[in-house]
């Protein structure tokens, strides 16, 4: 692991508000703009023998990130606290940088006041999918421009 140290910007505009159907959350009080590092989360890594062995029967299954080599991550801090979005609903994506053990939190487009930031976890979720939003004809697929955003970012 890089030992370099790493800077943790926050935005004093977060908060952890519960959600009628999807439970806790991170909302914001204030606008976000598109491209705003909105966290830096680092994480724990378990070795796939720990995981099997333990994490995959414990509530932080549902909580870990898939990481280098077969191995899990945990995200510390708000990065467990994203809620789900179908891809191409998120309004946050994220950014694994597996050399300093971090998740780096990123806006994908302008988010409003009082809205909740939510991530895409991927198509295999384990629960019945609550969205706040209706899912168009391109439903489940993320729009190029995100992923181009995204992988745009200097880390």
């Amino acid at each position: 692991m890089d030992e370099t140290p790493v800077q943790l910007p926050a935005l004093g505009c977060l908060e952890l508000r519960s959600h009628p159907q999807r439970g806790r959350g991170v909302f914001t009080q204030q606008a976000i703009a598109k491209g705003t590092l909105i966290h830096i989360s680092p994480v724990l890594v378990f070795s796939q023998a720990e995981y099997s062995e333990h994490g995959k029967h414990t509530c932080l299954d549902h909580y870990t990130y898939c990481w280098r080599g077969g191995t899990f991550a945990l995200a510390l801090g708000l990065g467990s606290m994203f809620n789900h979005e179908p891809s191409g609903l998120e309004n946050v994506g994220f950014v694994r940088d597996m050399d300093q053990a971090l998740i780096k939190y990123i806006a994908l487009r302008d988010i409003a006041a009082g809205d909740e930031l939510c991530i895409c976890y991927g198509p295999n979720v384990w629960f019945d999918i609550v969205s706040d939003e209706v899912r168009g004809a391109d439903a489940g697929h993320s729009p190029p421009e995100a992923d181009d955003f995204l992988s745009s970012i200097q880390l």
